[in-house]
């Protein structure tokens, strides 16, 4: 029973580490987005800043839906291989972008084409924030529910 319960809050931790991971890329796109239209923090109006307060968590549910597969991937190879540095959860997070991008060059849809060398940099900019932003709120434990219950070796005598 206390496997179970030990699996069932190591799978809270990597959802609420996925939700974090999408507000944080959904964030920073906005913020790259008001960047390229010229707004500077002193600059920005106070209706584009209370807009971040609702496009930022409506941008998320899409970062989610659209990174959800690649990333399930890349959190269950983390998993498996127990990898905690934030280099790794960038470079995941850069691949997951790179996964969402190719996937929307694959459509047919000329209205949803993304070309521009600068959008896709900042698409897979925000992949690389999210995954900073997973590996600080669920990547520095990843591969901890292998440690429930193995006993504990004593350390080296005479030390």
């Amino acid at each position: 029973m206390n496997r179970v319960v030990a699996y069932l809050i190591r799978f809270a931790v990597i959802l609420i580490g996925y939700g974090v991971a999408s507000l944080a890329a959904s964030a920073f796109l906005n913020i790259m987005f008001l960047a390229s239209l010229g707004y500077t923090p002193e600059q920005a109006p106070p209706a584009a800043t209370a807009s971040l307060y609702f496009s930022v968590p409506f941008v998320a549910l899409f970062v989610a839906y659209f990174a959800f597969m690649p990333a399930a991937i890349a959190i269950l190879v983390s998993e498996i291989l127990g990898r905690r540095d934030w280099l790794f959860y960038a470079l995941a997070g850069a691949a997951v972008a790179a996964v969402f991008l190719g996937f929307v060059h694959q459509t047919n849809d000329a209205n949803f084409e993304v070309t521009n060398t600068s959008v896709m940099l900042a698409v897979i900019g925000c992949g690389m924030v999210g995954g900073i932003f997973y590996w600080l709120s669920a990547g520095r434990s990843a591969g901890s529910w292998r440690q429930i219950g193995r006993p504990i070796l004593p350390g080296p005598s005479g030390s």
